[in-house]
């Protein structure tokens, strides 16, 4: 399942819309079983700009999806990117922990998990 993550989120960098800062992001996110993928969508405003990982889990949820399982998250530059503080808020919104897995532009992965990136997310 790993691979088909990987492949997806590459699949899906590729959709994105980044005309101001060329920085392509695919994701792809495993929920309920299932694939959902998502890509960034700049705007000119920057503060509305959507984030890769938003965007598949928005996906998810639109399917009734709220269960995720692991996100793999595709970058288009050699170094590997972690997922904003906003991304990874809006993903401990539905999980505690979760397997984040990041592609480099070579297609190299590495994973890390959420818990690791935001130890202390916010909750009511």
């Amino acid at each position: 399942m790993k691979e088909k993550l990987i492949e997806a989120a590459i699949k899906a960098k590729e959709k994105a819309y980044a005309p101001y800062s060329n920085f392509h992001v695919g994701a792809a996110l495993l929920a309920n079983g299932k694939i959902f993928t998502g890509f960034n969508i700049e705007n000119a405003s920057y503060s509305l700009t959507v984030c890769a990982e938003r965007v598949a889990g928005i996906n998810a949820i639109v399917d009734d999806c709220k269960d995720f399982e692991k996100i793999a998250v595709a970058a288009c530059v050699e170094d590997f990117i972690i997922p904003c503080g906003a991304c990874l808020q809006f993903l401990a919104e539905f999980v505690s922990d979760l397997e984040i897995i990041l592609v480099n532009g070579r297609g190299d992965s590495k994973a890390i998990t959420l818990r690791n990136l935001l130890p202390s997310p916010f909750s009511l």
